[in-house]
Formats: C-alpha cells, sequence, structure tokens
C-alpha cells in the first residue's frame, strides 16, 4: 500500500501545479492581486492629462486611481501634514525634494515631464494676443485683470512672474493681478471674463473642455526657468502605486503627455 501511494502523490502534487499555473494566467500580472484603488497628489496642470491617463490605466488593469488636485506647495504641506496618498505628481522639483527631505519619500522621485506657459484672454477678447505678452498688458484697460497662480504656493505662478519680467513688463501693480490658488483656478478666471488676460499651464489651455473659452498663444521658453516637473512614490506606497508610478513612465503614458503640449524629460 505504502508504494502505491507514491503514484498518487505525485499526481496531486502536477495537479496543485497545474491550477497553480492556470490561476496565474486567469488572474494575468501581479496588479491583478493588488489593492484596486490608488490615491495620489497632483499638481492642478495635470488636471486633463491625468483624467486621460487614470482612465487608460483602469482600462488595462482594473486599478482605479483617484486624484486629488491642488497647487504643489498646498499639497507638499499637506502631505507632510499626514495627507493619506502614496504619490506625489509635483509640478515641479523643488516641492517633491522638501519632501525628501523630510523623509517621506521612497526615493528621489522622477522626472516625468516639462511643461509649458501660455498667454490666455477670453475667446471674445480684442487684445492683440498674437503681439505677445507686452502687448496685450499694455493694452489692458484700467481696471482690468491679468490672472497667474499664486507663485506662493504653484510653480507655474513663479513661471509666470519670470515671463513678465523676461518679457519687459515688469512686476504686475497689486490692483490689475489676480492671484489663483492654483494654475486652474487662474486659469478659469480668464475662461469666464473674471480676468481679462492671464498666463497659464498650455496643458490646460489647450484641453478641449476649456480651450473653446480661450485665445491661447503658447509662450516662448525662454522667458521662464524650465518647467522640470517630478513625481515621487511615499512611505508606504502599495505595489499597486508602484505599478502606476512605473506606468506614467512608460511610451504609452509619455504619448499622452505629449499630445498634452508637454516635453519629455531630459
Amino acid at each position: 500500500m505504502r508504494g502505491a501511494r507514491w503514484p498518487m502523490a505525485r499526481q496531486r502534487r502536477r495537479w496543485l501545479g497545474f491550477m497553480g499555473a492556470l490561476s496565474g494566467a486567469l488572474l494575468g500580472p501581479s496588479w491583478a492581486l493588488a489593492p484596486t484603488r490608488i490615491k495620489v497628489a497632483a499638481a492642478s496642470n495635470l488636471k486633463f492629462v491625468l483624467a486621460d491617463l487614470t482612465a487608460l490605466y483602469r482600462q488595462q488593469t482594473g486599478v482605479q486611481v483617484d486624484v486629488n488636485l491642488g497647487a504643489s506647495g498646498n499639497l507638499a504641506r499637506q502631505i507632510l501634514q499626514g495627507l493619506p496618498v502614496e504619490q506625489f505628481i509635483s509640478a515641479d522639483e523643488a516641492w517633491v525634494a522638501e519632501l525628501v527631505k523630510a523623509g517621506r519619500t521612497l526615493d528621489a522621485g522622477q522626472r516625468y515631464a516639462t511643461g509649458q506657459l501660455a498667454l490666455v484672454v477670453p475667446q471674445n477678447s480684442a487684445l492683440p494676443l498674437s503681439q505677445g505678452l507686452a502687448a496685450v498688458v499694455r493694452a489692458m484697460k484700467t481696471g482690468d485683470k491679468f490672472a497667474i497662480a499664486n507663485p506662493a504656493l504653484a510653480p507655474y505662478g513663479v513661471a509666470a512672474e519670470e515671463a513678465l519680467l523676461r518679457a519687459g513688463v515688469g512686476p504686475l501693480p497689486a490692483p490689475k493681478k489676480v492671484l489663483g490658488d492654483n494654475i486652474g483656478q487662474a486659469t478659469q478666471f480668464v475662461a469666464t471674463g473674471a480676468a481679462q488676460a492671464g498666463i497659464t499651464a498650455l496643458a490646460l489651455a489647450s484641453a478641449p473642455e476649456i480651450a473653446s473659452a480661450l485665445q491661447v498663444l503658447p509662450l516662448p521658453v525662454h522667458l521662464h526657468s524650465p518647467l522640470h516637473q517630478r513625481m515621487v512614490l511615499l512611505q508606504g506606497a502599495s505595489a499597486a502605486a508602484v505599478n502606476w508610478h512605473r506606468f506614467l513612465l512608460s511610451p504609452p503614458a509619455q504619448t499622452v503627455l505629449v499630445r498634452h503640449g508637454y516635453a519629455l524629460p531630459q
């Protein structure tokens, strides 16, 4: 009897091995066993491109990525205060460096894109957009408002102030300037007519969801320091978050970023 049990044991091991292989084939890669939701914090300039990227990722993997949008500075401070997210996708590199310095990240992060500025006016505006930034500011009337993101919170606001200086406009007087809490709000100020002109992210201004409300002129890159954008995984990030992070650096994701007006990282 003892000798007869050995073939049965071998058969059982083979059967279990076959079932394990079949289960792996049915479930697919490791992400299929990972949590089905990921929470990330991302700069507002990424609103439309992340809508496309998260939809593509969910289609491919079944994983839902929940995005908390805001100014990079505000988001970094919230993360330091315990905001429960697994990844920070910043509009610049400085705020990522702050989190790295505080020991809140897995590593120094990765540069994923370079942003670009755009000068915008409402669709029905008569301001001379095609003549450039200085001409638009000179043509604005007393009481008109020029919108930018708050430079204390948003890298695109810092770049906007640089562009105004390098274009020969100089600092805008306080009565003429209106600050958005983030670049998305600054864009809305112009799209709704609350501001008569402004500087925003090209990726926002050219998105179909808002482009019909604006006239858009991409600004020369020499008018501001490069808007190198960096993302980083936070301490405690799940395997699912790591896979999503890798996806954002993949050729399909980079193609989507370029389509939305970003340059690839150098």
